[in-house]
């Protein structure tokens, strides 16, 4: 990090009357943490001199083996544009170093950071565009967060039914106040639910960006009186949340997915791609549906993929294949939802495309019905696996593909593992209402 770059920080610290810097970085289930600093710190922490307690973070180290450094990433540097009585706040994204000077194989950035550099030295950049879902919902008479709601609009709606517009208006300016160049924001399908879409990037800012923008809509949301949730099934049988992935490999600034001599203008190399996910997204679908409740969300009738196929265009298929070609040709990973760590969901995403391409894999024929008409012995015919069912066939899957452990590396991996099955076991020995209203009586 060079003097100059500090000292325009630093400068921009004082000119905009910022009184704290949050060093923000993310546990591996990307959760978002922070140790905030004061201006009078900022030098000591860009000169990577400040320490947090490792072992009290999910998923990081041992008491033994507890000392961190936070190294930020200075590209990451913006000023929230909400101010309180006591000044502005500003943030850094930080990678995690041991004490030696060595990366810490427990941060979920550096996890990415390796997939980008795998995806580098076979000549691509990973451009990441997602596509989030997320729920307003009233608070009750302490503040805390509920599923009522007074919204009654539906998909593209306008107000006075869309109760969620001028929080949502609050979001977009925000947001691009802080940079981002919002591209979409609507009502979606379930009453109360929303979308905002911002302009793809590579990899790593993307997830900063997906970081970013959940904070920012938990703060509007706070602001208008409501809570925000990125639960992927927060009401029963209603649509629930999902995160789109929009992907597409660069080479040389071409977008390598696009061939006009190729069927429908798909290079081999997106064929490729296509085939590397679709082989390993059961082992990672832990990753990019990480909660019990996720699975709720995967289930037919609501736009929400249930099987292993792609397609040219409907939306019932795991990957699809917007209309737009040329430079905008890309593929939509339609499974994962938006309580995932985007980091490690990208890593393993394109750590999949890529062994597509290395190994020269080619996916089955597109799916043009839609598959929740086409029966179970039919997708068996066709070839067509289903994705894992539940939380627990995820961790399993997650365990059966080496990929997956290579990707995150056996300090993640176990870690996560180990979580995701006391989730499980939790859940499993839990008596829910349902059980009650079913059996109580009964029995």
């Amino acid at each position: 990090m060079s003097e100059d770059t500090k000292q325009k920080i630093i400068q921009r610290i004082e000119k905009e009357d910022v009184r704290f810097i949050r060093l923000q970085f993310t546990d591996i289930f990307g959760t978002l943490k922070n140790v905030t600093v004061t201006p009078n710190q900022i030098e000591r922490a860009l000169d990577n001199q400040c320490m947090f307690d490792g072992s009290s973070i999910e998923g990081f180290v041992r008491i033994e083996e507890s000392d961190m450094y936070l190294h930020p990433d200075l590209d990451t540097f913006l000023v929230f544009p909400w101010s309180t009585q006591n000044g502005r706040t500003a943030r850094l994204i930080c990678d995690i170093y041991k004490p030696d000077g060595t990366p810490f194989e427990g941060d979920p950035r550096y996890v990415l950071r390796k997939a980008r550099r795998r995806a580098s030295q076979l000549g691509y950049a990973f451009a990441v565009g997602p596509e989030c879902e997320f729920f307003l919902f009233n608070t009750d008479e302490f503040g805390h967060p509920t599923t009522v709601t007074h919204d009654t609009a539906g998909y593209f709606d306008l107000g006075p039914s869309d109760l969620g517009e001028s929080c949502r208006r609050d979001i977009c300016v925000a947001l691009e106040e802080m940079g981002f160049e919002i591209e979409a924001s609507h009502h979606e399908v379930a009453y109360a639910q929303h979308e905002i879409d911002f302009k793809y990037s590579e990899a790593l800012s993307a997830a900063d960006n997906l970081i970013t923008f959940r904070l920012v809509v938990k703060n509007c949301a706070e602001a208008n009186g409501l809570c925000a949730t990125f639960m992927p099934k927060p009401i029963e049988n209603r649509a629930g949340s999902g995160m789109h992935i929009n992907m597409s490999l660069f080479r040389g600034g071409e977008n390598a997915f696009y061939d006009p001599q190729g069927k429908a203008g798909l290079s081999r190399t997106a064929l490729n791609f296509i085939a590397g996910v679709m082989k390993h997204i059961a082992g990672i679908c832990a990753v990019t549906n990480p909660l019990v409740n996720s699975y709720k969300r995967l289930v037919p009738g609501f736009e929400a993929p249930c099987s292993i196929a792609w397609t040219l265009g409907n939306r019932s298929a795991l990957i699809r294949v917007p209309a737009s070609r040329g430079a905008g040709l890309r593929a939509e990973l339609r499974n994962p939802d938006p309580a995932c760590n985007p980091y490690l969901a990208f890593a393993l995403v394109l750590a999949a495309g890529l062994d597509g391409i290395e190994h020269d894999l080619t996916p089955p024929p597109p799916v043009s019905a839609n598959i929740y008409d086409i029966g179970r012995k039919e997708r068996k015919a066709q070839g067509i696996a289903d994705l894992p069912r539940d939380l627990n066939h995820a961790v399993a899957a997650m365990k059966a593909d080496p990929l997956v452990r290579q990707t995150l590396g056996d300090h993640i991996f176990g870690k996560y593992v180990e979580a995701k099955e006391k989730e499980w076991s939790d859940y499993s020995a839990t008596v829910t209402e349902w059980e009650l209203n079913r059996y109580l009586d009964k029995f």
